[in-house]
């Protein structure tokens, strides 16, 4: 690769300003995971940039994922052997009319605005770098652009069809943000759960032994889910929600409670699954049901996996950049992947902070960096 990392980087260096004015077109259309109509929206400009920039695909696929938003696959043939997924979603958890107090705006060194961080920035750098190798005529393996619009609330419609799409290809990467700038090679699996308690109603003050309180059963379950985290199994249980009784002078006749479970060992995802099944209260008269699912297993890196990431850090030596690799708490579609056992880089989008807050924003020189290292290593793949 020898001279050719200049070349990369003048070419990204020049495609910054016409990226930047895609970003703003994508941040600008706001695709809550909640609205469909949105969404849609959304994902039609997503596939008209991509078509404007790379032409029409090869191969196109767009699943119908009912309430939730679409997938849609657009496949560019490549000219070398192998296929490359670049995964990437478009639904963020910024409610729609967000903008209207909280434009897209830049601000010195930095792009603010919903959804620039996690994860636009990285959709956008993944259609560029294609553009790029097209441009600088690298070879490249073939590219597979998967853009699903339910991540951030579980991937409950595009899971199956990442798992399709991952099945052949030499490396799928996936552009959520990196983690100050590496790649994030370990995230926490994630379950999510509902428990509902049922108990008798009665009058607090006439009859108070009539009743059995929901309430109090509850913040004895409480308590048991906290107890049930270990830091040392680097496992988290969150009550983040509670919900109950009709009035302060009766005895709760139902009382529930909305709980996040991290776990980085898939043998605690039994251990927790034990703890929900033997949950009791004292009061015999209470009953206790549980609902919910493990959303995402554990990424814990896999041989595949690890052997991708040493060849990124090469391509990164190349750039004369130092690459590091990071385990996060949070999870994405590349849980899924690493699951199976097959090569996944995560976090090859956008360097900044603030995933999911109001500071949430994108350093700048940045993006055309990240663009460059996308590059290099799908030509290296090739």
């Amino acid at each position: 690769m020898e001279g050719i990392p200049v070349l990369i980087i003048d070419w990204t260096r020049r495609a910054l300003p016409a990226m930047l004015d895609d970003l703003k077109t994508v941040v600008e259309l706001e695709t809550h995971s909640f609205d469909k109509a949105m969404l849609v929206k959304g994902l039609r400009s997503i596939r008209a940039r991509a078509v404007d920039l790379l032409g029409m695909p090869d191969e196109e696929v767009l699943h119908d994922c009912g309430q939730y938003g679409d997938v849609l696959e657009l496949t560019y043939q490549g000219t070398a052997p192998g296929t490359v997924l670049m995964l990437s979603h478009y639904d963020t958890v910024w409610p729609t009319g967000t903008l209207a107090g909280w434009p897209f705006a830049v601000v010195d060194d930095k792009i603010t605005g919903p959804g620039v961080f996690d994860m636009k920035a990285g959709l956008v750098q993944s259609i560029w770098a294609l553009r790029g190798l097209r441009e600088l005529g690298l070879p490249h393996p073939s590219v597979r652009f998967l853009f699903n619009g339910d991540e951030e609330i579980g991937s409950p419609a595009s899971r199956e069809h990442i798992e399709a799409a991952s099945a052949d290809v030499l490396a799928s990467l996936v552009f959520e943000a990196s983690l100050n700038g590496a790649l994030k090679t370990a995230r926490k699996g994630v379950g999510l759960f509902n428990v509902r308690v049922t108990g008798v109603e009665a009058h607090a003050g006439l009859d108070p032994y009539a009743g059995a309180s929901a309430i109090h059963a509850l913040a004895e379950i409480v308590t048991t889910l906290a107890g049930a985290a270990s830091r040392a199994r680097g496992t988290t249980v969150n009550v983040g929600l509670i919900s109950g009784g009709t009035g302060r002078n009766v005895a709760a006749g139902h009382a529930s409670c909305g709980v996040d479970v991290r776990v980085t060992e898939p043998s605690e995802m039994g251990r927790i699954d034990n703890v929900f099944a033997d949950l009791r209260a004292s009061d015999p008269r209470v009953t206790i049901s549980v609902t919910g699912e493990w959303n995402r297993p554990p990424m814990i890196p896999n041989p595949a996996s690890q052997r991708l990431f040493k060849e990124a850090q090469e391509v990164a030596a190349e750039f004369g950049w130092l690459l590091d690799e990071a385990s996060v708490g949070g999870a994405s579609d590349g849980n899924f992947i690493s699951a199976l056992g097959r090569p996944v880089l995560d976090g090859m989008g956008a360097v900044g902070d603030g995933a999911h807050a109001r500071h949430e924003h994108v350093l700048i020189d940045q993006i055309h960096e990240r663009t460059a290292l996308t590059i290099g290593l799908v030509t290296a793949l090739a």
